[in-house]
């Protein structure tokens, strides 16, 4: 949730949307006199108050307003139509969304979410080191974990990576049934997957494991799980430019494929 704005609201009477998006700024009061050149000042309850402003020329929120503005934020969207929201966590907790959420149906209570499941997050810190709260809360014993230090793979088989993974295993679940999240999307899956498998490729083909690296690794993979991308010949569509040119050139096509394509080793 944002803690920055570039906007200040028009407030046509108090108490309307304008004015309460307005009380989320955070503002200093001032007299007349030490207003400067080109400054932003608006009237709070008779009083004069400027907003703090950065250098980048954006307005700062309150702190601690993040839940109250997102609320806020929702129910004005749904009240112009909205049919669905999206909404930002600093981190994926299943509590925070749903708190929100319930804020958001005691006046729209059919209100439906769309939430990230961003790669953005470091799911496998956050989620140990919400296990660690709560078991530390719960008064069991933690002194055989480093709280800043749950990423590290020393911790792998331990209780509470196994009730972390448990966690990060059901949170869409959990987020449907406790925050009504509609649908559950997640950015950049492929880009990560991609680096992560080529990075490891690339490791091994040029390392003691030459060509076996691929094979063993990839393509035995793609033929015994029967991923059709196995034959990228047909995937790129030289079968369909094979029959273009048999339709043109009948005997005499120069074609792509054959009895002896390479591809049909894949049959």
């Amino acid at each position: 949730m944002l803690g920055l704005t570039k906007e200040i609201a028009v407030v046509k009477e108090p108490g309307d949307s304008g004015d309460i998006y307005n009380s989320f700024l955070d503002v200093e009061e001032i007299d007349v006199a030490d207003m400067g050149e080109g400054d932003v000042c608006f009237n709070r309850d008779g009083k004069l108050v400027r907003p703090k402003r950065l250098p980048s020329g954006l307005y700062q929120f309150r702190q601690g307003t993040g839940h109250e503005r997102c609320v806020f934020d929702c129910i004005g969207a749904l009240n112009a139509g909205a049919d669905l929201l999206w909404i930002e966590t600093a981190i994926p907790t299943v509590h925070e969304i749903a708190g929100m959420m319930n804020d958001v149906r005691k006046v729209h209570p059919d209100a439906k979410l769309v939430y990230n499941n961003s790669p953005s997050f470091n799911w496998t810190l956050n989620f140990r080191q919400q296990t660690y709260d709560s078991m530390a809360e719960a008064g069991k014993d933690v002194s055989a974990y480093v709280r800043d230090n749950l990423m590290s793979a020393e911790y792998d088989n331990t209780e509470l990576s196994a009730i972390a993974d448990e966690r990060t295993r059901t949170f869409q679940a959990d987020t449907a049934r406790e925050a009504n999240v509609f649908h559950h999307l997640i950015t950049l899956p492929t880009y990560h997957t991609t680096a992560l498998s080529v990075d490891n490729l690339a490791k091994e083909y040029f390392g003691e494991q030459g060509m076996l690296g691929y094979v063993k690794n990839v393509q035995r993979e793609e033929i015994r799980q029967g991923i059709a991308c196995v034959k990228h010949q047909n995937m790129s569509g030289s079968d369909m430019g094979d029959d273009h040119k048999e339709y043109f050139a009948g005997e005499n096509a120069l074609k792509a494929g054959g009895a002896k394509n390479t591809s049909n080793q894949f049959s």
